[in-house]
C-alpha cells in the first residue's frame, strides 16, 4: 500500500517488487533479513551455489529437476507484484538453505506450491520425485487448506493442525514458516486490511511456532515484519534510536572479540570469531 504511514519494505513498487534486503527493519542491526550475504538471490544457480557451501557433497540433480519442473508448471502464474510466481517457491527455498537444510527439504520447498496451484496431483509428484517429496508436499498443502470460523478458532485450530502435521515431519512446518517469511517480505502488495490480518497471523501464531521449535533466525525476522506492519511509526522509532547507538555497539563487538582472540591465541586455539 503506498503511503507516507508505510516504510518501503511494505510498498509496492513495480520496478523493485522485492525490497533491498535490511531496509528499514530491525533485523538490519542483528542479521540480514534475507540471509547471510545480505542479498535476495533468486536464481537456482544461486541457490545451489548456497547448497554446496554448506554440503559439497550434495546430489543437486533433485533440486535442478525440481526447479524445472515447478518453473514449467508456473510459468503462466505471477504474483500480485507483478513477478513471476516461481520467484516464491525459490525465496522459501533460499530461505531453508540458509538454515543447511537437505535437498529433499529444498526440492519439496521448490515444488510446495505446485499441488495447490496448478493441475499436477500428488500422484504426479510421487511418480517423478518420490514418495518423501510427495509427503512433505501434501502435509504443506493440507495446512494451506486450513479456514477459520473466527480469530479464537482461527489461532487454535492454526497450532492444533500444525503440531499434527509436524507429528509426522517437521520439515512440513518448517517449509510451511519460511513459506510465511516469504510471503511477508512482499506483504505491501495486498490490502491494508490484509497486511494487518497476515502481520497478526504471523506474529501470533508463526513467529511463536519458530520460537518453540528453536528457530530463532526465522522467530525474529517473522517479529520484525509483523510488527513494523502493524505498528509502523513505534517501529520506525525503535529503528531510529537503535541505529543511533551502532556505533558504540560495534565498537564494543570489536573489543571482545580482540579480548577472545587474545586469550585464545595465549591457548594456542585456532577459532573465527564473528560478532553481530
Amino acid at each position: 500500500m503506498e503511503g507516507s504511514r508505510r516504510f518501503p519494505l511494505l510498498r509496492a513498487h513495480p520496478s523493485h517488487p522485492r525490497p533491498p534486503c535490511g531496509t528499514i527493519i530491525l533485523a538490519t542491526f542483528i542479521g540480514e533479513v534475507c540471509g547471510g550475504d545480505g542479498i535476495l538471490s533468486q536464481s537456482i544457480e544461486s541457490l545451489i551455489q548456497k547448497v554446496k557451501s554448506y554440503n559439497g557433497k550434495m546430489d543437486t540433480r533433485l533440486l535442478q529437476e525440481a526447479y524445472k519442473f515447478a518453473s514449467a508448471q508456473h510459468a503462466q502464474q505471477v504474483r500480485r507484484s507483478g513477478e513471476e510466481f516461481i520467484l516464491h517457491p525459490l525465496g522459501v527455498a533460499h530461505i531453508l538453505a540458509d538454515m543447511q537444510m537437505d535437498e529433499v527439504t529444498l526440492a519439496a520447498a521448490l515444488l510446495h506450491d505446485v499441488v495447490e496451484d496448478t493441475d499436477i496431483t500428488l500422484e504426479n509428484i510421487k511418480d517423478r520425485f518420490g514418495p518423501e517429496v510427495a509427503e512433505i508436499i501434501d502435509g504443506v498443502t493440507k495446512l494451506d487448506r486450513i479456514s477459520f470460523r473466527n480469530r479464537e478458532e482461527e489461532q487454535a485450530e492454526n497450532f492444533r493442525k500444525m503440531f499434527v502435521a509436524m507429528a509426522k515431519d517437521i520439515r512440513v512446518i518448517i517449509i510451511k514458516l519460511a513459506d510465511r517469511l516469504d510471503n511477508m517480505r512482499t506483504i505491501g502488495h495486498l490490502s491494508e486490511e490484509r497486511q494487518r490480518e497476515k502481520a497478526r497471523e504471523t506474529l501470533e501464531i508463526y513467529a511463536p511456532l519458530a520460537h518453540r521449535l528453536g528457530i530463532s533466525q526465522l522467530k525474529w525476522q517473522l517479529e520484525d515484519l509483523s510488527f513494523a506492519t502493524m505498528y509502523p511509526l513505534r517501529f520506525q522509532e525503535i529503528v531510529e534510536m537503535v541505529d543511533q547507538r551502532r556505533p558504540e555497539r560495534e565498537a564494543y563487538v570489536e573489543e571482545v572479540k580482540r579480548d577472545l582472540q587474545t586469550q585464545l591465541k595465549k591457548s594456542h586455539i585456532k577459532a573465527e570469531i564473528s560478532g553481530r
